[in-house]
């Protein structure tokens, strides 16, 4: 009985040393400037009768200010992304319209808000925004498209607020090769080589999240700053050509850049092709780009929908979906790699990332758990958090030429 009664007391001494522990790691988080460098969540303030200041369940979206509260993001990369269209000038024209347009949204949910969200444009404005509670709202393109054929566009943007530029997405462009695309210009285009000169006089980071292995080459090689990969993974866990390889991870730390892994299902596992199920789920998906000109209630009755046919679909074409330690495992590659002054957050919410374990940014907490668990320092996972993002800011608009 003596035995047994020492055993439960023992039990009972590691269980509460657990939960000491588990609160302390979230103690710790909360404390930290936790920024994600892509957030997708611009796409859904265009939603009829959505709000981020709501808390949102089963809607398909993953950040929300209570959310975002509970997981204790203070904020990051809010992304104006286009989807790659026609190589044409009306192609262009509509791109350059649809950022524009989605850069104004932005603007606004900034506005109607003002004591809950605040622009960022410099790397100081991080720390002097979460002292006052607020959220940061830092400003990204995602796929440079929209920029036409004329590069010049980028200082409308810049002014607009933008810090961060990636040149391609899924597909080739006017400015450079895609990871996901066949080959056309062997890395940048001229046009790609006129955006990173410019990007560099106005203190813009330059993005190689998407771009082939050669664009991300010429990216090291041309830019003037360091460089940054937002929402991006290791290929050395899963061989994708979306991720980096091990000697380009080692080259974007040297120039003292930083790889922000995702959260992206096909890019943690492997997941096989299922073409019959990709011809079904490409139509849902674009119910939600036609939401804008329908009510509210037609709105909401859409995503119902939708999100109950994708349930549906993935009920008759199940496919591999990655958990908490299948992103842990690309995290954990990189800081043993190039260690935490290089490695950060960019878990592509909103736009297809999460995982099981990790659903949204309420979630986030776990991953300061297991780095705390792993031995990771206050002061190291300051930098993970933010620090290194905001460091690379720094350094781009130090580079920048004087106005």
């Amino acid at each position: 009985m003596l035995t047994r009664r020492k055993m439960m007391v023992n039990g009972a001494a590691a269980a509460l040393a657990l939960v000491t522990e588990e609160a302390r790691a979230q103690g710790l988080h909360h404390r930290l400037i936790c920024l994600d460098t892509h957030l997708d969540t611009p796409a859904s303030l265009a939603r009829p009768g959505w709000n981020i200041m709501q808390r949102h369940s089963g809607d398909l979206t993953q950040v929300d200010v209570p959310r975002m509260r509970q997981g204790g993001l203070d904020g990051g990369f809010w992304a104006i992304y286009t989807p790659q269209g026609p190589l044409t000038p009306k192609g262009m024209m509509a791109a350059r319209d649809a950022a524009l347009l989605r850069a104004a949204e932005i603007r606004e949910m900034v506005a109607a808000d003002p004591d809950t969200f605040e622009l960022a444009l410099v790397a100081e404005d991080a720390g002097r925004i979460a002292a006052k509670g607020k959220i940061i709202v830092y400003q990204s393109i995602e796929n440079a498209y929209p920029l036409g054929e004329d590069v010049s566009r980028l200082r409308s943007f810049y002014a607009l607020g933008v810090r961060m530029v990636g040149p391609v997405h899924f597909k080739v462009n006017q400015f450079g090769d895609s990871a996901t695309d066949k080959p056309h210009w062997g890395g940048l285009s001229p046009a790609g080589r006129k955006l990173v000169a410019l990007a560099g006089d106005l203190g813009v980071v330059l993005d190689a999240s998407h771009s082939a292995d050669s664009v991300f080459d010429d990216l090291i090689e041309q830019s003037r700053a360091p460089i940054m990969c937002s929402h991006s993974g290791c290929r050395a866990v899963h061989n994708h050509p979306r991720n980096l390889d091990d000697d380009r991870i080692k080259k974007l730390a040297a120039m003292g850049g930083t790889i922000q892994i995702n959260s992206y299902n096909d890019y943690l596992i492997a997941v096989p092709p299922n073409p019959e199920r990709a011809k079904l789920a490409g139509p849902l998906y674009a119910r939600l780009e036609n939401l804008s000109g329908m009510t509210p209630a037609e709105a909401a009755a859409t995503v119902r929908q939708t999100a109950a046919a994708i349930r549906a679909l993935d009920v008759k074409y199940p496919q591999p979906r990655a958990g908490f330690e299948d992103f842990m495992r690309h995290v954990t590659h990189a800081l043993d790699l190039v260690g935490p002054d290089h490695v950060g957050v960019g878990c592509d919410w909103d736009g297809g990332g999460g995982v099981q374990g990790m659903e949204d940014v309420a979630s986030l907490p776990r991953i300061t758990e297991r780095l705390v668990k792993l031995g990771y320092t206050q002061a190291q996972l300051a930098n993970f958090w933010g620090g290194n993002a905001l460091r690379v800011l720094k350094a781009a608009h130090k580079a920048r030429k004087a106005a």
